[in-house]
């Protein structure tokens, strides 16, 4: 039996959207004031949701339970599949202590501070956001900079701040995949609205770092540095977010990749004058020498650029209709929920489809997977030393996974039962005012949950509806609404947690607060401003897209498998081998045992 949704129970549109805004203030209060842990803030909101939507909504429980399971099982898979297997990845990296080369390349190339922040924390910083997200850029490259002597406060503030850039990408592009599911728009067509926007942003970030280190005196000293690292993020950032063959999933890697090039290359000819260092660090602190050889840099840098080939690879369109038509020949992945699908009619009448697409070959975090296996070679791990570093790497995942599961849980049962709509005809009382509203939204957002994935994902269908209800193209305001999360990153209770860890400043979290918290605002300000323009001065700078329907899926599937797509995935594959090969001859003979490396050789 369906059930008709009900957007305004109370017959007032204010009272309902305030009760529907229950779960939200619960997670606000639970997380800013009481500071509760993300997971058992996660349940208490997702069970405040569900009673709200079964009793104030007179949504039947039965659909309520599986619309919260529903969104459960999409943050399962793809979600944290993509998480898991990044992390596999970096921890890889750690245990053969390839993570120890990586690190002295950076620190060796210079011994100023203001440059050291540059190419740790806002260049590979952002490389490690596209490749793994979810807290882990801020862990390392706090840690990193602690570590080469920087003051731990401005080790982990600067992290902090420099990991705004490339949010809106983390995690191979989980954060624009998921605010396209649940906003009903093409992953693609917001990754190119977020790209047409954040670049502005990127270009003077590094810039802002060092005056926010050093002063506006000797942040200017390296402003030429400055504009080469920020200029070629900005730039690769556009570009790869605007590619159907690079975007959602690689403008990070490929921004971040073009920013560390670029800004070493430039750094061998232009060096400031005098190096800068912290007033009160040791006087023999500085540059590190270079420990490794070329060949072994490279080697230790492998599995990173074999991870962003089979990236690539899954993001050609002919490679992924081919994988997911193999999937198709094994089982149908496009699985309705059985007592949801088409269950619900919302508020115009339609009923919503609830289909869980299982389709395991062609999820970016397969992909990843592969690239692993290939690493796993390239580092000479055994494979008893892989089996225990995946082993690891879900124990240390088991809270985030059941906190990304529960908060999409919540976001779903928002969706179905009609308080994610609810709310967004309350927020079109804004008017014409609202795209710079949808910008704090997803600021607030990120402050809550400490994830742009976790915005994206509550507050998404509200952006989407608001904005139709508005007559502004809703590709606006989920761009408003990604760009806005980033900049509510820094100041998230989660990354300020994980940043005090790395730095060993736990128990000073305020004072990180209040370091990060006005750049916080003067940020999304910006964010806000440019989303007004794009929507009454600028509109031609929103792309041209058509919204998917539920069934498209089923278009894939065919008698044969796409030949193209196995073409360019034999290519892909193909050039890992070689990179795989080349890595390890060129970096063979690395020279003493490395801390970590758990017996792990490299001959």
């Amino acid at each position: 039996m369906t059930w008709q949704m009900n957007v305004d129970p109370f017959g007032n549109i204010g009272l309902s959207a305030l009760v529907a805004a229950i779960p939200i203030f619960f997670l606000f209060w639970a997380l800013a004031i009481k500071r509760m842990k993300g997971q058992f803030a996660a349940m208490g909101g997702t069970g405040l949701a569900i009673l709200i939507a079964v009793f104030v909504y007179k949504m039947p429980a039965d659909l309520a339970a599986l619309a919260t399971l529903y969104g459960g099982a999409f943050g399962l898979f793809p979600v944290c599949w993509i998480v898991i297997t990044a992390l596999f990845i970096y921890n890889m990296s750690v245990k053969t202590g390839q993570f120890e080369v990586i690190k002295n390349s950076l620190a060796s190339i210079s011994d100023d501070r203001r440059l050291q922040a540059l190419l740790i924390a806002f260049s590979f910083g952002a490389f490690i956001e596209g490749a793994a997200g979810f807290g882990t850029p801020v862990a390392i490259t706090a840690a990193m900079l602690a570590g080469l002597g920087f003051n731990p406060l401005y080790a982990a503030s600067i992290c902090l701040l420099a990991n705004t850039a490339p949010v809106a990408w983390g995690a191979i592009g989980i954060p624009i995949v998921v605010g396209g599911q649940v906003a009903g728009i093409p992953d693609f067509a917001l990754s190119q609205m977020v790209g047409r926007t954040l670049p502005i942003v990127s270009v003077f970030i590094p810039l802002y770092l060092v005056v926010v280190m050093s002063g506006w005196k000797k942040g200017l000293e390296v402003w030429p540095a400055c504009l080469v690292s920020g200029g070629s993020f900005a730039i690769a950032q556009f570009f790869s977010a605007n590619s159907p063959v690079t975007a959602p999933l690689l403008p990070d890697i490929i921004a971040s990749l073009a920013s560390i090039v670029c800004t070493v290359a430039f750094l061998k000819v232009w060096h400031p004058k005098e190096s800068w260092h912290f007033a009160d660090e040791p006087r023999s602190l500085g540059k590190e020498a270079l420990k490794f050889t070329g060949g072994q840099i490279f080697r230790a840098w492998a599995p990173f650029i074999i991870l962003s080939l089979f990236v690539c690879a899954w993001g050609i369109k002919p490679v992924n209709q081919a994988l997911n038509q193999m999937t198709k020949m094994i089982f149908d992945y496009a699985i309705p929920i059985s007592g949801l699908d088409k269950m619900v009619i919302d508020q115009v009448g339609k009923p919503k489809p609830a289909v869980y697409n299982f389709n395991f070959l062609s999820a970016a975090g397969t992909a990843i997977l592969f690239a692993w296996f290939f690493s796993i070679m390239v580092m000479g791990a055994s494979l008893k030393t892989a089996a225990g570093v995946a082993g690891d790497t879900l124990k240390t995942l088991k809270w985030p996974i059941v906190t990304i599961a529960t908060i999409l849980g919540f976001a779903y049962i928002m969706n179905f039962s009609g308080m994610a709509i609810t709310l967004g005809y309350a927020f079109a009382t804004t008017g014409a005012a609202f795209p710079f509203f949808a910008s704090l939204l997803g600021w607030l957002g990120v402050f809550m949950t400490g994830s742009d994935t976790s915005t994206n994902a509550l507050f998404g269908k509200l952006q989407a509806v608001t904005a139709e209800k508005l007559a502004i193209d809703p590709v606006i305001t989920m761009s408003a609404n990604t760009c806005g999360g980033v900049c509510g990153k820094m100041i998230s209770p989660q990354s300020i947690a994980v940043a005090t860890g790395a730095t060993g400043l736990v128990g000073r979290e305020s004072e990180i607060f209040r370091f990060t918290f006005k750049h916080s605002i003067f940020l999304v300000v910006i964010i806000g401003i440019l989303h007004m323009l794009w929507t009454y001065v600028f509109p031609g700078i929103v792309p041209a897209y058509v919204k998917p329907v539920a069934a498209a899926a089923a278009a894939v599937a065919a008698a044969t498998v796409n030949r193209d797509g196995l073409m360019w995935l034999g290519i892909f594959v193909g050039i890992v081998a070689l990179v795989t090969v080349f890595s390890r001859v060129v970096g063979a003979n690395l020279v003493g045992a490395v801390r970590g490396a758990d017996q792990v050789h490299f001959h």
